[in-house]
This record gives C-alpha cells, structure tokens and sequence, in this order.
C-alpha cells in the first residue's frame, strides 16, 4: 500500500521536483500540499505550489498556505538561488490549480484526524508550519508516523559556515520539531549533495519529449546556474526530493542513528545542527540521519515519476 504523504515546502526548483517525485510515484499517496515562507515570500512560494501542480497536471490535492515568517526572526529569502520568483528559469502558464481557503496548519490537522492511518510528514523548507502544527494541536503527535525532512547537515552548512538554509531560516522551529519525540528522519546537506543534477541527467529529462520534462531541464539548468556562481559546484545538487524518496524506499537512502540538536544562540554557529553519531554526549537518539545515497536508484525514480506525470494532461 502507498504510504499516505503531506509535503510541506517552499518551492523553490528542489521542492518543484520533489512535488511531482511525490504525485507521480506510486509507492506514496500525496494527500496534501503546504506552503510556508521560506526560498520566497510566502505569496510566491504558494503560487509556485499552484504551478507545479498545473504543469504537471496535479489535481485534487489539496494546497494551503501557512506561515508568512518564521517564529521569531525576520525572513530571509533565497533569491541569490531561486531567483525573484522563486522558480526562475521556465515560463509557467497561468495557474489553473488554486489553494483551498485556510491554513496550512489546519489543513495538515484535518487530513491527520481524518486518515484511517498515520500519515508521514516531508517538510522540505523552513519548518515553522510543522512546529506551529505541533504546539498549536498536541494530539497530532499520534497520528503522524514520522517527519521525514529534508534540512540540516551533519557536516557544514550551506547558508552559513554551520547552519543548512531550513534550519537557519527558522531554527526556533526547528528545535520543537526535534525534541518533539516524534519519529524524525534527517535528509541533511551530506546526503543531498549526492544527488547530483549532471549534464546526463539534465539529458534525460529533456528525451522525455514532453512538456513537463522540458521545464524539468529548464529548472535544473536555471539551478545550475545559481549553484556553478555561488559555491563553484559544475552540477548542482538536487536536495528536497532526497526526503520523499527515503519515504518510497528506504533502500535509496540509507540512515544511522543519531542525537540532533539545534543550535540557537551561537554567535557565529545559529542554526546548525549539531549532530552525534558516536554518543560523545550521551544525549538519546532521537533521529534517523541520511549518510548515503543510491544516486542512480534516486534519479530511476525521479525521472519515472515525471514520465508518469508528463503522461497526464496538463489543467
């Protein structure tokens, strides 16, 4: 049975793919999509959910918006990445998908209380929603079967010298999404620079011949861009569809426990997730963390679900 999803996400040309990686394998059930400030202002990013779904023929799944600015300090966007949209690169026809009246936290609450079965999280940006889910409805926490989230690293960061993008942005939120005690998977920076968008890839979406896999080439080419300017990468990583994929099959990305914890009031070290994986202090486990990537299974998938997708017409 495919496990029931909600992504919760900023789009952003990462979360995008990890949108459509989502709708079109079957091994997961998209059930709702969230959106929360973060790579852009949160009326663009909600706008960016509403194109995704239209070019890749996306429908009746539900789309909320949610929080406008993290917990406590001010918005940050990631238009030196995304571009002043957010999703810079295609040209996106006029959105035919609309959002549903309401918040997102309260749409996550209802499909949670409502589904036979608990359902899996996938944040893949800031994750205030998540945080704001958790403390404003408690009795969530039973119905969610685990956060797998695409943030944070065990290593360097990618915002700062230590802090990954997510968990810098909002790291208040962060902090209550980990010491939660639900079941928490981390996709952080060491595993998705695995996922690395080369010229072959980019190559396989464009022979796809279909409309969305042209605007697939032209998302990740328009990345690339970013990513050769600001960190010298020659192809750039692919990070938010590595959590949905650890949801499809958690033989694509490979996980060892570990004690994490958010950084909140380091000088130079805010936002960074501080990561044990060899129990030097003692702390409990409290995550599942990435550390390995089976990049061709990923990319198998990636470009199977956009065929799928690309199949579909377009709304």
């Amino acid at each position: 049975m495919p496990v029931p999803i909600i992504i919760d996400c900023d789009p952003g040309h990462d979360d995008a793919l990890a949108i459509m990686l989502a709708a079109g394998d079957p091994a997961v059930e998209l059930l709702g999509i969230t959106t929360v400030a973060g790579n852009q202002t949160l009326a663009k990013t909600t706008l960016n959910a509403r194109r995704v779904c239209t070019v890749a023929g996306i429908t009746g799944v539900p789309i909320a918006a949610g929080c406008a600015k993290p917990l406590v300090q001010a918005l940050d966007v990631a238009d030196d990445v995304h571009g002043a949209s957010g999703l810079d690169g295609p040209r996106f026809p006029e959105p035919t998908v609309d959002a549903v009246p309401g918040h997102a936290v309260d749409l996550m609450y209802r499909i949670l209380t409502g589904h036979p079965e608990p359902v899996t999280l996938v944040p893949t940006a800031p994750l205030t929603n998540i945080a704001l889910l958790l403390t404003r409805h408690p009795d969530a926490a039973t119905c969610i079967r685990e956060i797998v989230l695409m943030g944070g690293s065990s290593e360097r960061g990618n915002r700062t010298p230590a802090a990954e993008f997510n968990v810098r942005t909002d790291p208040e939120a962060a902090d209550i999404v980990f010491r939660s005690g639900v079941p928490v998977t981390m996709c952080g920076l060491n595993v998705t620079h695995q996922a690395l968008a080369t010229p072959e890839v980019v190559a396989r979406f464009e022979r796809l011949g279909t409309d969305l896999g042209r605007i697939c080439a032209e998302l990740l080419t328009f990345f690339a861009s970013t990513y050769r300017t600001l960190w010298g990468f020659p192809s750039p990583p692919l990070h938010d569809p590595v959590a949905v994929a650890r949801v499809i099959d958690p033989d694509i990305v490979h996980c060892v426990e570990g004690n994490v914890v958010v950084e909140l009031n380091g000088r130079y070290t805010r936002g960074a997730t501080v990561v044990d994986l060899h129990r030097y202090t003692g702390r409990p486990v409290n995550a599942q963390v990435a550390v390995r990537l089976e990049a061709d299974l990923f990319w198998d998938r990636m470009v199977a679900a956009v065929t799928v997708l690309g199949d579909r017409p377009s709304r």
